[in-house]
């Protein structure tokens, strides 16, 4: 007891010596930080535990620098580590592994300079956790020191010992990768060529897991290496041992995350690994995490689709419902391109086993989706039982990921299924004129007027139901949005939008916008529209409208072209389509918008991008520079997007059947 008290002492040692009020974290001063350390020591695991965490989100957060708290709490961290029985010793070198990886790429100027000296005055005591008791700790130790940077021939005779006293499996799969990064990092010296003589003797270990740590170490000075070695990989990835993965530091995933981190060794197009791990396997775990692997190679390619689409098909009748709702999902976000299977998709119509997710999606469900991505009718009676209000796992809003190696799977909102169904308006709007009579939830009426408004004149049959709405002060801009879309055909509406232009208030365009749309009377329009322009009140939406009067916007010109520079590309875009549209420019305005896509024919998209090029296939011969330009986007293989999911594969086919309407236009 007495020698614990003691080291407890010792842990403590110089803490109120620092000026911890001087020094600075992610959300200001850094006095807090003491306390939260002492927290960390316990003796209540659970408020350890939420220390360690909130020590985390102050010193590191998402990353970016190095912050002055962080140098100084550096050592109390390793002493928390490195004291037998304290609750949060792994969380702190978790901490200390962030850190330290961070400040090996940060730009000087984001590193704070008292780091580097208390990161040489911490290594020894981090070396000397090797050899804790305890092998969580030597496997946290060892990813540490692979992480952080320092010299390799500070680091690996250290690390060497360490391997060749070790017999814990778990450990020596992370000391392997930790060598192996440490190898790299020079001077690495004569240690550094024994252990590239040591990881390629692995290479030929017994055990498939250690092949496969030593696949990971070598492969960044080796980067065939995963290829020529794709049975030993495949072999390792589908063995039961590679559960050992989960008690590793670095790792610490199963199936799935060792899939995913295993996939990132093959960075092309080439389907090899994909199809290795989608071939049968008793594990459902097995199945579901090849599927994971085949959504990220899709949702980065094109090409991989045709030699993956029979694997995907192969597994709608799995016995294991969450494989078969990845698989039909996969085939939704392939839509067009996997629409030779839609009777396999028809199928499972009617399959209610639901995901284990909050939404608890079920099966049939994302078969509807792939259906509605094919335009197959097939999906129209369950549509319209949800368009009724039918519960289901779509789901309620819009929802954004961003880009990553790995697909998010999920499904989308019932107004984003409806749009691509222009097709089926005659036997969807009953059931859609029925719902905007009674939907209590506006920002679900606002969603389905959205698409009524894309659907354009062959939504006409709605026109009645939106001119009630359009009467309720609450939901008027909602109707008055999906008239606009509908146009003509919606000319009942005159009085009820002359009387919300009169009245001022703060939509006024919209309703002067949906009068034009639907009377075709452009004057209050142009009045609104024409003061926010004079006054420099005009965003990107206004200035579509604007493109929308066509040349009754001519006097606007002179601003127009002046908003072609504007520092916003949206603004630029669309200040340059309606110069266009008002006057005929192009000699202003396809230089514009051609400098906005110019990035387009190296494969970067944006959004922005989308819109740019559609309205140079409208500009037709003249946008000649552009096409050109934009040539070879059609046979790029990576997929064109800004988002994950299934947005994103949404995206590839809209920019690319743009271009192709551009090449089109400009050669006519």
């Amino acid at each position: 007891m007495v020698g614990r008290v003691d080291r407890v002492a010792r842990m403590w040692v110089g803490l109120n010596a620092v000026g911890w009020n001087g020094l600075e974290h992610n959300y200001g001063s850094a006095e807090d930080v003491p306390g939260l350390l002492r927290r960390c020591s316990g003796p209540d695991p659970d408020d350890a535990g939420e220390a360690s965490s909130e020590l985390l989100n102050l010193l590191f957060h998402q990353g970016g620098w190095i912050c002055s708290a962080a140098s100084a709490a550096l050592p109390f961290m390793l002493r928390l580590a490195a004291t037998p029985r304290v609750p949060s010793r792994c969380a702190m070198l978790e901490l200390v592994a962030m850190l330290a990886a961070e400040a090996r790429q940060v730009e000087a100027r984001f590193l704070d300079p008292g780091w580097t000296p208390a990161w040489e005055r911490a290594l020894p005591e981090l070396l000397r956790l090797l050899n804790d008791p305890e092998p969580e700790i030597r496997r946290a130790a060892a990813d540490v020191l692979g992480a952080c940077g320092s010299p390799g021939e500070l680091i690996l005779p250290g690390l060497l010992r360490s391997w060749e006293a070790e017999a814990d499996p778990a450990t020596r799969l992370e000391l392997v990768l930790a060598l192996g990064h440490a190898a790299l990092c020079a001077p690495a010296g004569a240690p550094g060529a024994e252990v590239f003589a040591l990881l390629n003797e692995l290479l030929d270990a017994p055990g498939p897991q250690m092949r496969l740590a030593a696949v990971h170490a070598l492969a960044p000075v080796d980067p065939g290496l995963p290829s020529r070695r794709l049975d030993d990989v495949l072999e390792a990835v589908r063995d039961p041992s590679v559960d050992l993965w989960r008690h590793t530091s670095s790792v610490q995933a199963g199936v799935l995350g060792v899939h995913r981190w295993t996939s990132g060794l093959f960075t092309g197009p080439e389907p090899d690994f994909t199809l290795g791990v989608l071939t049968d396997h008793h594990d459902g775990e097995q199945r579901i995490a090849a599927l994971a692997q085949a959504g990220g190679l899709l949702s980065r390619w094109l090409s991989p689709a045709a030699p993956l689409l029979p694997r995907l098909v192969g597994r709608l009748d799995d016995p294991v419902a969450e494989v078969r709702f990845r698989a039909v999902e996969l085939l939704a976000c392939l839509g067009p391109a996997a629409a030779a299977h839609a009777d396999e998709v028809a199928a499972l119509l009617t399959d209610g086993a639901a995901r284990t997710t909050r939404r608890q999606e079920s099966v049939g469900e994302a078969a509807l989706w792939a259906l509605a991505r094919m335009n197959d009718p097939r999906c129209l009676p369950g549509l319209i039982e949800l368009i009724a209000g039918a519960p289901s796992g779509f789901a309620p809003n819009s929802a954004h990921y961003s880009t990553t190696d790995w697909h998010h799977v999920g499904l989308p909102s019932l107004p984003e299924v409806l749009r691509h169904l222009a097709d089926h308006t005659e036997l969807l709007l009953p059931a859609i004129c029925e719902r905007i009579g009674s939907v209590g939830d506006d920002r679900l009426l606002h969603r389905i007027c959205e698409t009524l408004a894309e659907w354009g004149p062959v939504a006409e049959q709605a026109v009645p139901r939106l001119l009630d709405r359009l009467e309720d002060d609450r939901t008027w801009t909602a109707a008055a949005t999906a008239l606009a879309g509908i146009g003509r055909g919606g000319a009942e509406a005159r009085s009820l939008l002359l009387s919300r232009i009169r009245a001022a208030g703060p939509h006024g365009e919209l309703a002067a916008w949906a009068y034009w749309r639907v009377c075709g009377e452009p004057g209050p329009a142009l009045e609104l529209l024409g003061h926010s322009l004079a006054e420099q009140r005009v965003r990107h939406p206004e200035l579509r409208k604007l493109a929308g009067l066509g040349a009754h916007a001519a006097p606007h010109a002179d601003r127009l072209r002046t908003m072609t520079a504007d520092p916003d590309p949206w603004n630029r875009v669309e200040a340059a389509h309606a110069l266009w549209a008002a006057t005929g420019d192009t000699e202003t305005t396809v230089p514009v918008l051609t400098a906005v896509v110019r990035d387009l024919a190296e494969g970067t998209y944006l959004p922005v991008m989308l819109p740019a090029v559609r309205h140079l296939a409208r500009i037709g011969h003249a946008a000649r520079p552009a096409a050109a330009l934009l040539r070879g986007v059609p046979a790029h293989d990576r997929r064109l997007r800004s988002n994950g999911g299934w947005r994103g594969f949404a995206q590839d086919e809209d920019i690319r059947s743009a271009v192709q309407e551009l090449l089109d236009a400009s050669s006519a």
